[in-house]
């Protein structure tokens, strides 16, 4: 019985083809959409860094203290997390 059972599972399994994946209707204004928000992710680190860095320089010019290497920082980190997002992503789904 139980190879019986082994014979239809191969089978149906042999059956079972590899679906290509396909981008659904209307998909390309969620595309565009996501574009957009990439480009406003990296700019907006951009910002972050050149206001980091110009406050940095304010800081050391007149003695205060220096909060702004932390800003530094995080935009940094944040914008290796963003950049590599896509990455990411395409590792952890097999893509």
């Amino acid at each position: 019985m139980s190879s019986l059972l082994l014979a239809v599972q191969d089978t149906v399994l042999a059956q079972v083809g590899n679906p290509t994946p396909e981008a659904p209707p209307g998909s390309e204004k969620f595309l565009q959409l996501v574009s957009y928000l990439t480009w406003f992710v990296l700019l907006s680190g951009i910002c972050g860094i050149v206001y980091a860095g110009g406050k940095f320089a304010w800081e050391k010019w007149t003695g205060g203290g220096l909060e702004s290497p932390k800003m530094v920082a995080g935009a940094m980190i944040g914008g290796v997390i963003a950049t590599s997002a896509g990455t990411i992503m395409n590792a952890l789904i097999g893509t």
